[in-house]
């Protein structure tokens, strides 16, 4: 399909791009998304698309806009990013199904009001496996792998790390 479209549209054109997406997130997965989206209104305040069974809170997240990270967002379901306090995404930011990114918690003695933290923040090409929790305030470097199930409580600022556990511990580098 790529050869096809790279005759018919020119490669740096917005058509292009949403051709390859569709491409990668497969038509009947995309479809189901956008009448979701669209019509149902889930996540209808975001102008990228988002797995049907997936959460998104709040829609104070900055992500560069590839290919790797908006398919992540189209194709792993169950997910839950929760940007109280704020998330920052890398580029190629790729994360399994089952990710909940949570940027704040509760106040320990008023339930209803989150702790002001610093915003988690995502470095490039990072890979988060299935089912991954990172917590608030934290960070992770370029090129760090999360291995599946992990829940990451800290910070990780060496690149290239890969990073696993409960709580989760770096284990070596890639």
């Amino acid at each position: 399909m790529k050869q096809i479209l790279k005759k018919i549209i020119p490669n740096d054109s917005q058509i292009y791009f949403r051709l390859l997406l569709m491409d990668k997130v497969g038509f009947n997965l995309w479809i189901i998304n956008l009448v979701f989206q669209r019509i149902f209104r889930r996540h209808s305040k975001l102008d990228f698309s988002v797995n049907f069974t997936s959460t998104i809170s709040e829609t104070n997240i900055e992500l560069n806009k590839d290919l790797t990270t908006l398919a992540s967002f189209a194709i792993s379901g169950g997910c839950y990013f929760q940007a109280i306090n704020g998330i920052k995404l890398g580029k190629n930011f790729l994360f399994a199904p089952g990710v909940k990114l949570i940027s704040a918690n509760h106040d320990f003695y008023e339930h209803s009001k989150s702790i002001k933290t610093s915003s988690i923040v995502i470095g490039d090409n990072v890979w988060l496996g299935a089912n991954v929790i990172i917590l608030p305030g934290v960070k992770l470097a370029n090129g760090c792998i999360v291995g599946a199930g992990s829940v990451v409580t800290k910070s990780f600022e060496e690149e290239n790390s890969i990073i696993t556990g409960n709580p989760a511990k770096a284990i070596g580098k890639k």
